[in-house]
């Protein structure tokens, strides 16, 4: 395994970790009584924007996905939109399962829904960009042993981080606290932005000590 890719992954990591840290800096200059809490809307908006905006920028140039064929333009287009799609897809199917956990079915939609966007961007949206709208391919990147690259081997920890950090932030809302980051979704979305950037920040260093092990054959 080269250590040149691995270094392009921390790389790329920690320009998607930055990014989070800036949505929460940089409004603040811009937008009058911006703050993640106090206007935690505005803020997930700009974060899952901006994120997205990245992902796509770096798999553009970087291009970590397998090399394929030269397509036509219809082709690349059918692809966007299927990408485009099941982005919605994933959007909805979030929101449906946060509901199921037991968030407020009618109070609260815009609020639900962006959570459910956000969480979207720190998952679904990594494979879109790695594996394109490839549902055989997702099933084999996430089953044991499926990776076939280091970047796989990336999108598989942040995913699980950021499912993870979502659903642990979930466990201080109904506590009698009575905090302003208890207030729905603010502890969820911000344990699913801490366990994204905790997988961004994992998934090479654990890369790189198992780097030996790791073995990737074509399938």
């Amino acid at each position: 395994m080269r250590e040149a890719e691995i270094r392009r992954l921390l790389a790329a990591n920690l320009l998607c970790g930055g990014c989070v840290v800036l949505t929460a800096l940089v409004p603040a200059f811009c937008l009058e009584g911006f703050s993640v809490l106090g206007t935690h809307l505005t803020w997930l908006c700009i974060c899952s924007v901006c994120v997205s905006a990245l992902h796509i920028v770096l798999y553009l140039i970087l291009k970590p996905g397998p090399s394929s064929k030269r397509s036509s333009l219809s082709s690349k287009i059918s692809r966007f939109l299927k990408c485009c799609i099941y982005f919605f897809m994933s959007c909805i199917l979030f929101h449906a399962i946060i509901v199921l956990y037991g968030a407020p079915l009618i109070e609260s939609v815009t609020e639900t829904f962006l959570f459910a966007v956000l969480l979207s961007t720190f998952t679904t949206l990594q494979c879109l960009c790695l594996l394109g709208p490839n549902i055989p391919a997702w099933i084999r990147v996430f089953s044991r042993n499926g990776a076939m690259s280091i970047w796989e081997n990336s999108l598989q920890i942040t995913t699980m981080c950021s499912i993870l950090g979502a659903w642990f932030g979930a466990f201080p809302i109904p506590l009698d606290w009575d905090r302003p980051w208890q207030v729905w979704p603010i502890s969820c979305s911000l344990g699913a932005t801490f366990g994204y950037m905790a997988g961004l920040i994992i998934a090479p260093l654990w890369i790189h000590w198992n780097r030996k092990q790791l073995t990737y054959k074509s399938r």
